[in-house]
């Protein structure tokens, strides 16, 4: 078993320490860019990079996916904050990725990873969580597996091309879209191109 850096230590100690009251928007709620401010309905807590694949359950470790690679190739593609996230589950830093509040008329979001088409800009909104938003997919791009880290189940959501970790998805919180799903991703783990037709699914 390889063992946790002390560097990666202290990134999931600070990812922990990050986590983020999430609250619905309501009646009168501005959702053209302020955060909701009604009542309290949802933690969004980020995944804790090395402990979550002692939680994982065996579906989620064993899946497998068109692109596959070894670390030491995903860790030559990918930056060190790209790796962290989409190879080991991290999560940045809330209000801090660049597509956070990049909402554009058109355009798709594809996996960092492998450059599969994912998101469009038409399924993004504004949620004022803290990253990146969406309430649909690309279909059948994304793929669903339950995340137990620390006993709290959740629905992680991973590149169905390459496996990579996007983030998690919530369901039920009051927001005005169409599925009244929540997409939560991580900037590194997505590009965005404003070409629709210019993501490529069988990239690597």
């Amino acid at each position: 078993m390889r063992f946790p850096s002390p560097a990666t230590i202290l990134r999931t100690l600070y990812a922990f320490s990050n986590a983020t009251l999430h609250r619905a928007p309501g009646p009168f709620t501005n959702t053209t860019g302020l955060r909701p401010t009604t009542a309290l309905r949802s933690i969004s807590m980020p995944t804790i990079p090395f402990i979550g694949a002692f939680f994982s359950t065996a579906e989620s470790r064993n899946m497998s996916h068109p692109v596959q690679k070894s670390d030491s190739e995903w860790q030559a593609q990918l930056s060190p904050e790209q790796f962290r996230v989409i190879r080991e589950k991290g999560t940045e830093a809330p209000f801090t990725g660049k597509y956070d509040k990049h909402h554009p008329e058109k355009g798709v979001y594809a996996c960092a990873a492998c450059n599969a088409p994912l998101y469009t800009a038409k399924q993004k909104f504004k949620s004022g969580c803290g990253w990146p938003a969406f309430y649909d997919t690309v279909p059948g791009a994304v793929t669903r597996h339950t995340d137990r880290t620390f006993g709290m189940e959740r629905t992680e959501i991973v590149c169905s091309n390459c496996g990579g970790h996007l983030g998690h998805v919530f369901k039920g919180e009051g927001y005005p879209t169409p599925t009244d799903e929540r997409h939560c991703v991580n900037s590194v783990s997505i590009n965005f191109t404003e070409d629709e037709a210019g993501a490529d699914k069988s990239k690597v």
